[in-house]
């Protein structure tokens, strides 16, 4: 593919402005959905297929998301494509001031291999609702996710209002070398870090998604038996390869043999006595992935789990105790089915250990302590979080979903999708009938005086 035509020829349909009115993007939104209902036997498939999704968590974690977005979008965006009044200033008397949005014009969505469907379609509907054409790059480790969304893509679109852009390495820097008018990256950091030089060439905005090492805080006074059942479903689900998958454990040393307890037995009851025996458990996405997680698990450390099956790509759930932070499994995002555990004394421990690192995608809280609770709303730096649950923040289309810091910037879903894809325009419609004199020159005691009176 002439990634470079490809990109001209976007350029040139945008400008038409044949993406602009309502009556366009909701067609598009509607046809997407037509679409996505026609092949949701060969997204199953091919999830199936790249990480041995079972039907159902590919439907709740990725069809069923993914329709639920479309839908929230597509009946509110002709209240969010209206022209937002503001107040007028005083000193600018007769005048009405608002806000107009529009779309950037050409954007390049690159979207990520653990959850490929989801993580394209969700900002692939925000770019569509606000205007844009797109160019969409899927992740090469997932190729039959990419295909079947090519496939999804190329039904809804002519190649020069949406296209996919398959491939590997190649295709990506053949892309970033291109100037497109919104960057949208879903990854990890250190890609991030060359998506963001590649872009600051043209000066282009972007969104990075990102990941790190969420943190998931256990104290004392917790529900120890729920939170170590709702711990086991964040950090298991797709295998631990969720970017805001509970990464490590901190716990109360008081209570920490009593909650490894409970979450072994939620592990067996949930995912069977030996999980890599279980045909609806995810795999690791690759080989190379299976070796790295499988690198990073110390046997010295293992209290539960720790064995991998290299020809089936899983690994055993497993539980790291005695971990050090200068460890390699704290070393990196581990993003695999292994749980190392730390242990604190005084919650104001476990906040300064957070608080040392770089700031997390996501942070979860398990505690019935109000002031333990509000402590780490008010003084943990991270993207967002659940207290007492795991995961769920995300899954909704009205709070926006982002990073700060190493995990990212910008954020989407619903309505934060459609803002992140718009240049917020601020206008200011002056009236002809009245010019008052005070802004003009010779600037008198007299006008000094009212402009004191007026800016102050």
């Amino acid at each position: 593919m002439d990634i470079q035509a490809l990109v001209t020829a976007q350029r040139a349909y945008f400008k038409t402005g044949a993406t602009l009115p309502l009556s366009a993007r909701r067609g598009a939104l509607q046809r997407l959905r037509a679409a996505m209902k026609a092949h949701e036997t060969d997204i199953t498939a091919a999830l199936k297929a790249d990480l041995n999704k079972s039907p159902a968590e590919s439907y709740m974690c990725e069809v069923g998301l993914t329709l639920s977005e479309l839908t929230f979008v597509e009946r509110r965006l002709a209240r969010w494509m209206k022209d937002r009044p503001h107040l007028t200033p005083l000193a600018q008397f007769p005048a009405r001031s608002f806000t107009v949005s529009e779309p950037y014009g050409v954007v390049l969505i690159m979207s990520p291999w653990n959850y490929p469907f989801l993580l394209t379609m969700e900002p692939l509907i925000g770019a569509i609702a606000a205007g844009n054409c797109c160019v969409v790059k899927p992740s090469a480790y997932s190729p039959a996710s990419s295909a079947v969304i090519r496939e999804i893509v190329a039904e809804c679109f002519p190649p020069e209002y949406a296209a996919v852009v398959e491939g590997g390495r190649e295709e990506n820097q053949a892309l970033l070398d291109q100037k497109f008018d919104y960057i949208f990256f879903t990854g990890g950091a250190a890609v991030g870090r060359e998506v963001m030089a590649k872009a600051a060439v043209h000066l282009t905005p972007v969104t990075l998604e990102l990941g790190g090492k969420s943190p998931c805080v256990v104290d004392r006074t917790a529900r120890l038996e729920l939170a170590a059942k709702r711990l086991v479903f964040g950090k298991l689900l797709n295998c631990g390869q969720t970017c805001v998958a509970p990464d490590y454990l901190l716990i109360d040393r008081r209570v920490k043999d009593r909650f490894l307890a409970y979450v072994k037995r939620w592990v067996t009851v949930l995912y069977a006595k030996n999980p890599l025996d279980n045909e609806g458990y995810v795999r690791m996405v690759n080989q190379k992935h299976f070796r790295r997680v499988m690198g990073l698990i110390d046997p010295d450390k293992v209290v539960f789990g720790g064995k991998g099956d290299p020809d089936t790509l899983k690994i055993q759930p497993t539980i790291l105790d005695r971990v050090s932070p200068d460890d390699p499994v704290m070393l990196e995002e581990i993003f695999g089915p292994v749980l190392p555990v730390l242990t604190f004394d005084r919650v104001e421990e476990a906040l300064n250990f957070v608080n040392d690192r770089p700031r997390p995608l996501a942070l979860y809280l398990f505690s019935q302590d109000k002031s333990t609770q509000q402590l780490f709303l008010r003084q943990a730096c991270f993207g967002g979080g659940c207290i007492n649950d795991t995961m769920i923040h995300l899954a909704t289309s009205r709070m926006g979903f982002g990073g700060v810091g190493d995990s990212g910037m910008g954020s989407y879903h619903g309505k934060a999708s459609f803002d992140t894809f718009s240049h917020r325009k601020s206008i200011v419609k002056k009236s002809t009938l009245i010019d008052l004199p005070i802004r003009y020159t010779p600037y008198t005691p007299a006008k000094e005086a009212l402009l004191r009176l007026f800016l102050r």
